[in-house]
C-alpha cells in the first residue's frame, strides 16, 4: 500500500461540490483582488484567534515579513529566532537588513528554549520571533515575560500551528503580531498561496493594510514604499470553505497521531512529545531515530513516504554563512537535524494506512 505524505485529493472530494460552486461564483463576479471573500475570511480568523484584526497577505512569508516592517524592525536590528525552521522566518528578518540571531531548542518539542533567549539579549535586540514549529506552540508564557522585561516585540510564525494553542490561548494571539501561512500542505492551506497576519493593535493593522497595497491608504496615494501582496478572492474562497472545517480537520490529525503513537511506541523511535502546555494539532508527525538517513533510505527503497524536516538547521546554511557560526555551535539542533523523520500525515488518515506506515518504519529500522 502507497500512503503519501499528504493527499489534498481526498480532502478536495470531500467538498468538491462545494469549492467548485464558490470559485466560479468568484469568476463570475469578477471580483478578484481584496473583495468580500477575503474580508470574511479576515473577520472569521480574527474572531476565532480572539483578536481585533487580521490582514490577508500574499503568502506565509509576506506574513513574517510585512510584520516585521510594520514592527519597524530594520538595518542592524537583531531578532531572536530559532535555527530549526523553513527558511523563511530568517528570511524575513534579512529581508529588512535585520539579523537573526540562532538559539537553540528544546531537544522534546523541537520549540526555542526558552531558558537560553536572555543570554543572547544585546542593545541591538528589538524582537523575538518564536515558531511553533511542527503545530506545538513554543512556551509563550516565558516568552511574553522575557519580552515584556526587555521591551522587545514579539512576532509569532505561526505557518504550522493553525488552531493550536498554549494554555488555551490560540497561537498568534499572544504576541504583538501573529503570522500565517495558508501553502497548500498546511492544516489550513488553500489552491495556490497565501497567508495572513493577526493583531490586536489598529496601528499595525492600518500599517499592514498599507504595506499590502504598494504603501497605500487612498487609491493612487502613496505614504511609503510598500509591496503588492494581497490575497486573492479565489484563495479566500477556498479558505472560507475549509475553514469552517478546521477544528474537525485538526481533530483528525490528532487522531491520527494517536495511532501513531499506539504502533510507533517501540525501542529505537521517539515519537513526539507533547509539552502538557496546549493543544498540538500535527501539522507533521515527527520521530527521532537513530541512524535516520539509512532509515529513511530503506523507506524510500520500499514505496514508502517520509520526508526529512529541516536536514540542515539555519546557522549552518550557506546563506548564513556571514553569521560566523560553525558546526556545534548549536548543538540540539544539529542532532535533531540527523535524527528527525516526519511520515505521511492528513486528517483522513485510516488506520490501516497507520499501521502500513509503522509497519515500514520497524522494519526499516
Amino acid at each position: 500500500m502507497s500512503v503519501p505524505m499528504v493527499d489534498l485529493k481526498i480532502q478536495y472530494e470531500s467538498m468538491k461540490d462545494e469549492i467548485n460552486n464558490a470559485v466560479l461564483g468568484v469568476i463570475q463576479s469578477t471580483s478578484f483582488i481584496l473583495g468580500p471573500q477575503g474580508k470574511a475570511l479576515e473577520q472569521s480568523i480574527a474572531a476565532y484567534h480572539g483578536v481585533k484584526f487580521a490582514v490577508g497577505v500574499a503568502s506565509g512569508t509576506d506574513a513574517l515579513h510585512l510584520a516585521l516592517r510594520a514592527a519597524d524592525i530594520g538595518p542592524g536590528d537583531e531578532v531572536i529566532t530559532t535555527p530549526f525552521t523553513f527558511i523563511a522566518t530568517a528570511e524575513a528578518i534579512s529581508y529588512l537588513g535585520a539579523v537573526p540571531v540562532f538559539v537553540d531548542i528544546r531537544p522534546d518539542t523541537f520549540n526555542i528554549d526558552v531558558t537560553q533567549i536572555e543570554s543572547r539579549i544585546t542593545k541591538r535586540t528589538k524582537a523575538i520571533l518564536p515558531v511553533h514549529l511542527y503545530g506545538q506552540s513554543a512556551d509563550m508564557t516565558a516568552i511574553m515575560a522575557i519580552a515584556r522585561k526587555h521591551r522587545l516585540r514579539v512576532i509569532e510564525d505561526c505557518a504550522q500551528s493553525f488552531g493550536a494553542d498554549h494554555r488555551g490561548k490560540k497561537t498568534g494571539a499572544f504576541g504583538d503580531l501573529g503570522c500565517f501561512s495558508f501553502f497548500p500542505s498546511k492544516n489550513l492551506g488553500c489552491y495556490g498561496d497565501g497567508g495572513m497576519v493577526i493583531t490586536d493593535d489598529p496601528k499595525f493593522a492600518e500599517r499592514l493594510h498599507s504595506l499590502r497595497n504598494h504603501g497605500s491608504k487612498v487609491r493612487y496615494y502613496h505614504d511609503e514604499i510598500g509591496y503588492n501582496s494581497r490575497l486573492d478572492e479565489i484563495q479566500a474562497t477556498v479558505l472560507n470553505i475549509k475553514f469552517k472545517r478546521i477544528d474537525s480537520s485538526n481533530a483528525g490529525r490528532i487522531r491520527s497521531a494517536a495511532l501513531y503513537k499506539k504502533h510507533l511506541s517501540v525501542p529505537g523511535i521517539q515519537t513526539p512529545v507533547e509539552s502538557g502546555d496546549g493543544k498540538h494539532v500535527y501539522h507533521q508527525y515527527t520521530i527521532r531515530v537513530k541512524d535516520r538517513d539509512a532509515v529513511k533510505k530503506r523507506l524510500d527503497d520500499a514505496k514508502m513516504s517520509s520526508m526529512i524536516y529541516y536536514p540542515v538547521p539555519l546557522h549552518l546554511q550557506a546563506a548564513y554563512q556571514g553569521l560566523g557560526m560553525k558546526q556545534g555551535s548549536l548543538p540540539v539542533s544539529e542532532q535533531a537535524a540527523l535524527d528527525v523523520l516526519s511520515l505521511p500525515m492528513y486528517p483522513e488518515l485510516t488506520e490501516e494506512q497507520i499501521s502500513t506506515v509503522s509497519d515500514a518504519v520497524k522494519k526499516a529500522l
